[in-house]
């Protein structure tokens, strides 16, 4: 594990060498015409810009514990290539499964004014089971996903979509898709359907997603228009499962929401609160279900779990230990006024606290695996100390309550953090 970790680390300072360089070439007047910022603007999203297409950095290396190394390419068209319609997709390898997974997509503006977007693809990818992705998330790019080191759980997951984008207003935008999609768990499971063990399924789902800014900010600067965050902000998703359309097995629904709230000001101090929550109603299977964003490896001792901590992962909570068919998480965080060292060296002391709560109705239905629920209620605290040296830092979060266990180093995750910033 520390060998993987050794080597994606590597890699990644040498993608930040290459991004420098890119960039001093970049400013070059003979050389490019892309001015400082605006490169910096696209590499901080996760692309690295050419003239008519912009390569996805999130697709070039990355390591979880199925697929082991994962590489490839990807990208997008951009402006220059048209801002009518657009083109994207990416290819990548998995050394330790030896498959290869893609993905090919288009889209076209329907309406300038409301940037409103109808797109389709086609996937052939995989999924982590339990997880949940609204459709109004904006593009989040790191350079390095620590808790994706950690992931076993998978399934393969074949897609065909339909997607619309459509923005009502500068501070309420919404989002539309119908899926269909062959799935098939890459561990051993079964759902109890009809006296039936379902082991590989077809879905055809309809999602409507809505994300609302009320108090985020806009003021015209140059010729632009620029947009500060204001909190509270608001995400809310409904899914649902339409059985027997397109062969589709189930017949469920979800619903999911979260909230999150800043206050203060990174000079002085800043206090963060994240809520989470979902249900689902009806024959939902495993692939389907909610954790909540475990991230400790079943290892023996604290150093054999040590590992990287994750941006709003429950760092003491084993992977799938635990699954939901409804939930509530709430994260606090308070950022400390950084400690003032010199001009380029200033460590932060982040302090946590974690909660999750939730139960499912029929645990007998999922065959061939074992959890638990969350319904007494799990909590964890602790602390970062966050930009030691060259982004790096230090973790440790304990857990206590009703789901403190009896070894108590089995209740303790060390790990180190990794912040950077463009």
């Amino acid at each position: 594990m520390t060998k993987h970790v050794s080597l994606i680390l590597c890699f990644i300072c040498a993608t930040l060498t290459y991004a420098q360089k890119s960039l001093e070439n970049t400013l070059k007047p003979t050389q490019d015409s892309i001015k400082k910022n605006e490169f910096v603007k696209h590499l901080g999203n996760g692309y690295l810009p050419t003239k008519y297409f912009n390569f996805d950095l999130r697709y070039l290396i990355k390591y979880n514990q199925f697929e082991g190394v994962r590489t490839g390419l990807g990208g997008t068209t951009n402006d220059k290539f048209s801002e009518k319609y657009r083109v994207n997709g990416y290819s990548v390898y998995g050394f330790r499964d030896a498959r290869i997974k893609y993905s090919i997509g288009g889209g076209f503006r329907l309406a300038e004014k409301t940037n409103t977007w109808i797109s389709l693809s086609y996937t052939d990818d995989l999924r982590e089971t339990g997880s949940t992705k609204f459709l109004t998330d904006g593009r989040f790019f790191q350079f390095f996903e620590p808790r994706l080191l950690n992931i076993d759980l998978f399934h393969k997951l074949i897609t065909k979509s339909i997607n619309l984008e459509h923005q009502l207003s500068p501070k309420l935008f919404t989002g539309a898709e119908w899926t269909v999609s062959n799935i098939d768990p890459t561990y051993s499971y079964g759902y109890v359907l009809d006296n039936n063990i379902v082991n590989s399924f077809h879905l055809s789902t309809a999602k409507v997603s809505l994300q609302w800014n009320p108090f985020n900010k806009f003021e015209i600067s140059g010729k632009k228009l620029k947009e500060t965050k204001g909190y509270p902000q608001f995400s809310l998703q409904y899914t649902k499962s339409f059985k027997d359309v397109f062969k589709s097995d189930f017949n469920f629904s979800k619903l999911d929401f979260r909230t999150v709230y800043k206050t203060g000001n990174e000079s002085n101090g800043v206090s963060e609160i994240t809520l989470v929550s979902g249900i689902t109603n009806g024959n939902t299977p495993l692939t389907h279900l909610y954790h909540a964003y475990p991230n400790n490896i079943n290892k023996a001792t604290i150093m054999q779990r040590f590992s990287v901590a994750g941006l709003n992962s429950f760092e003491t909570m084993y992977f799938n230990e635990f699954f939901s068919d409804k939930f509530t998480t709430i994260q606090l965080k308070h950022y400390i006024k950084p400690i003032n060292i010199s001009e380029h060296y200033k460590p932060q002391v982040v302090l946590i606290t974690r909660y999750a709560i939730g139960d499912i109705k029929q645990p007998e239905l999922h065959q061939n695996v074992t959890f638990g629920s969350l319904k007494k209620g799990y909590t964890e605290s602790g602390f970062e100390i966050n930009k030691l040296f060259f982004g790096f830092g230090l973790s440790f979060t304990y857990r206590y309550g009703a789901y403190h266990l009896p070894e108590f180093s089995d209740n303790v995750a060390f790990k180190f953090t990794f912040n950077v910033s463009l």
